[in-house]
């Protein structure tokens, strides 16, 4: 009769124990519903600065007088630059190099005469884009015959970022109202924020230059724009 009892007991327990269990897994809290959406913002920004490279080559039949001949040159250029309002910071030797050329005839041979070239290439930033067609023409005056490339740039983007920015986040936002309402549901707190932003690289405008190069004031420059993205992504709970 005792172990009747105590068997009745023990199932009792093992049934209160397994109701638990079930009610604890069953009643756990509810997932969180969500709505993630993404929005863009852009500013449009006009160039007010230029990095140009621009170089002196010279050649001739002794090494002494190329880099002599070059140094003439290259010490004029950096003056005229000067001269024409570019900061002594703002200007960079950014390459100097020497190399010989062996001559050949038209038979294909060896002359035994060697050519001696010159490089001597300075990195300039411009910041008054107004005088640069200007500003190059008188470098080639002064003797420079090889100008590489223009590079257009915005020396401070922090406005353009903040204006993408705000413009992106009332993008999303938008966006999240929209959708919330055509589903009938409301939008809660966000959760999450997340933001990607893209800065142009300097517009290239290549520019190559011989010795016979004509004015560079000939040929028009025109900076064009450049654009900053921002991209934004907000997660907000639904209710």
């Amino acid at each position: 009769m005792k172990l009747t009892r105590l068997l009745t007991v023990l199932t009792a327990l093992a049934v209160l124990t397994l109701t638990a269990c079930s009610s604890a897994a069953s009643g756990g809290a509810p997932a969180i519903r969500s709505l993630t959406v993404t929005g863009a913002g852009q500013a449009t920004l006009t160039p007010d600065i230029a990095y140009i490279s621009i170089g002196v080559h010279t050649e001739s039949s002794t090494a002494t007088s190329a880099v002599s001949e070059n140094n003439v040159s290259a010490q004029t250029l950096m003056e005229t630059l000067k001269a024409a309002g570019v900061q002594p910071e703002d200007i960079r030797t950014s390459n100097f190099s020497i190399w010989t050329s062996p001559q050949y005839g038209p038979d294909g041979q060896p002359t035994g005469q060697t050519i001696y070239t010159v490089d001597n290439t300075v990195y300039v930033t411009v910041r008054d884009l107004a005088g640069l067609g200007s500003l190059l023409d008188k470098a080639v005056q002064a003797g420079a015959n090889n100008i590489s490339s223009i590079q257009f740039d915005v020396a401070d983007k922090t406005q353009a970022m903040s204006q993408a920015r705000d413009a992106a986040v009332k993008s999303a936002q938008t966006q999240a109202q929209e959708l919330a309402s055509a589903a009938g549901v409301s939008l809660g707190s966000i959760q999450t924020i997340s933001y990607y932003d893209s800065v142009p690289a300097p517009v290239l405008e290549a520019r190559g230059m011989g010795g016979g190069a004509m004015s560079a004031a000939a040929a028009p420059i025109n900076p064009g724009t450049l654009q900053v993205t921002v991209t934004v992504t907000l997660t907000y709970e639904l209710r």
